[in-house]
């Protein structure tokens, strides 16, 4: 799939979550933090899931909704919320399709080996339209950022 940019539409999706179904047209007229990220319960990505979830409320009254994307079931985001207490809602996409349609199912590199996997990655949506995108996210601070960009909105 073609990398999203900056003003274009927002691809559509229906994920499921641990509280229920989600898609993109529930989001209409407010404003969605769409991330990324590789696999649940792993350093970097509990460490990013407590960062957006500590600024949670903040997010809210901001007027925007945070919803993490991965390949785990919903069962295991359901039970890797449950362990840190996230405050986030996680959505399973086990086929990698939202993933793949957001340009986040990448080639990656490790140790000389190539593999597919997820660019960790946010999108901020708002009325459809994807406001700001980051790619190869560093997790330090980057809820902060994304915080920043939507009180910007």
């Amino acid at each position: 799939m073609s990398e999203i940019v900056e003003g274009a539409k927002a691809p559509d999706f229906d994920l499921e979550t641990a509280e229920g179904p989600v898609r993109l047209a529930d989001f209409a007229g407010r404003t969605l933090v769409l991330y990324f990220y590789p696999k649940d319960d792993t350093p970097g990505c509990t460490r990013e899931a407590q960062e957006f979830s500590a600024l949670a409320s903040e997010f809210e009254a901001a007027g925007a909704t945070v919803l993490g994307v991965s390949k785990d079931s919903v069962k295991r985001h359901a039970n890797f919320a449950k362990k840190y207490e996230l405050a986030v809602r996680l959505g399973a996409d086990p086929e990698g399709e939202v993933i793949a349609r957001y340009g986040s199912w990448v080639e990656k590199s490790l140790y000389g080996r190539q593999y597919m996997g997820i660019d960790r990655s946010t999108f901020l949506i708002s009325d459809g339209v994807v406001r700001k995108a980051w790619r190869k996210v560093k997790v330090p601070n980057h809820a902060q950022q994304v915080l920043e960009a939507v009180k910007a909105l």
